[in-house]
């Protein structure tokens, strides 16, 4: 889904334009007093938080929370669930929902799969906490718009991210004597430059596929335009058309220029990061959370980023930022939704925040507005605010078997298993 930026927003909720089992139970119950979207509040038993695994900084985090709300609710136990990413955001998720202990509080991404949530019955309504009680005050109001499905607000706000710019090897470059690429000409000469030097020009872990796919999808959506780009991921259009296969084109024309590894579709994108890491490849597109990977993994490494490149006689925004609002779920069918509700809560206080930025998240909370964040990261939070047109990554925005397709069309191209012209042929089937 692409969103127009309406207004200037405060740089870390730049991204919030976009438009995107049974549970533990407990022997006590009392009437919640507290203005709250529910009428039962718990005080003895499990609080169950689920998420793909944020990183050891970030988890640290999450269990000082969780023993923070301990200590301060007696009778209650917060088990923190950490998934694998990959397994989360595919079938983990929704065989947690659906089992017999399935959490109280989830991560989600805003877009289609928070309105699939809700229309699962997965997704409390969580407007009366934001506007008036517990989780009110927290966030700007324009934070919640990306959350919001049918007049209610069901996701509360926690990240925004740059989900793809192109990382580059600063020592590299300087050897070379080249300069970040910014358009697909300079993009081109770059990658024969560094490949000549013996390097890997761009690393690109694709097993999973979602790590080209996404990269990739902006390149698309920069080639068709936001609005062909968001007809056919959403199943309005067909992507069997002339300029499916323009786009696609520039996908095999990376192959052929050797800009990506060979391995690209046969390594995982934690292996891809680590060519880059080691200094083998001088180029690694990916998103934000590079910056604290990068911090923890290799220290000496010295690294900036460039937006993806204006694509020549492209109908879309050349300036456009890839990027999603992330956030956490009250599920609708937990007996416990006053105390998930003060958990996110007391996760978005002014200490926690302090303690996620410290481990290079950055909160949409207003208490972040202030902080001191990586220099590279204030110029992704500047880029985002920056962008007239915020492009959904295919598998958070849209259908995720649909994105799927795509993923596969692009690895398919990628990897010279197909031409442009038949990628677009056999997506377009798949789809309809």
């Amino acid at each position: 889904m692409i969103t127009k930026k309406r207004s200037a927003f405060i740089a870390l909720a730049a991204a919030s334009t976009l438009l995107l089992g049974a549970c533990a139970t407990s022997s006590e119950t009392t009437t919640d007093e507290a203005t709250s979207g529910s009428t039962e509040n718990l005080t003895e038993g499990t609080l169950r938080v689920a998420m793909g695994s944020p990183g050891e900084a970030q988890i640290a985090v999450w269990d000082q929370v969780a023993a923070q709300f301990e200590a301060d609710n007696a009778g209650i136990t917060v088990e923190m669930n950490y998934v694998d990413d990959d397994l989360y955001q595919t079938i983990g998720l929704p065989n947690l929902l659906s089992g017999r202990d399935a959490p109280d509080v989830y991560f989600e991404w805003a877009g289609s799969r928070l309105a699939e949530r809700n229309a699962g019955g997965y997704a409390a309504d969580l407007t009366s906490y934001m506007t008036s009680g517990v989780l009110s005050g927290i966030w700007d109001d324009s934070a919640f718009s990306s959350g919001e499905v049918d007049g209610k607000l069901l996701l509360a706000p926690h990240k925004a991210d740059v989900t793809n710019v192109i990382w580059y090897n600063v020592d590299i470059f300087n050897e070379l004597g080249i300069t970040p690429p910014t358009s697909w000409e300079d993009l081109m000469e770059t990658c024969q430059a560094v490949s000549a030097a013996g390097y890997i020009p761009m690393a690109s872990g694709n097993k999973d596929f979602w790590a080209a796919g996404n990269w990739l999808g902006h390149l698309t959506s920069r080639v068709v335009g936001e609005d062909v780009y968001d007809s056919a991921l959403a199943q309005r259009t067909s992507f069997d058309t002339p300029e499916w296969v323009e786009a696609f084109g520039f996908i095999k024309e990376l192959a052929d220029n050797n800009c990506v590894n060979e391995s690209v579709n046969a390594i995982a994108d934690n292996e891809g990061a680590q060519l880059f890491f080691q200094g083998e490849a001088a180029m690694h597109p990916i998103g934000s959370w590079l910056v604290s990977w990068a911090i923890g993994e290799a220290p000496d490494l010295n690294f900036d980023f460039v937006n993806l490149p204006a694509m020549p006689g492209g109908a879309g925004d050349q300036g456009s930022v890839i990027g999603v609002v992330t956030g956490y779920v009250i599920n609708d069918m937990s007996p416990m939704k006053d105390k998930a509700a003060a958990f996110l809560a007391m996760a978005n206080n002014a200490e926690f925040v302090n303690k996620f930025i410290e481990a290079e998240a950055i909160p949409l909370a207003l208490s972040a507005a202030d902080a001191e964040l990586d220099e590279r990261t204030a110029r992704l939070n500047t880029m985002l605010a920056g962008s007239d047109n915020i492009v959904g990554p295919p598998d958070t925005d849209y259908d995720l078997e649909v994105a799927d397709y795509f993923y596969r069309a692009v690895a398919a191209v990628l990897g010279g298993v197909s031409t442009p012209e038949e990628a677009a042929a056999d997506l377009a089937a798949q789809v309809e």
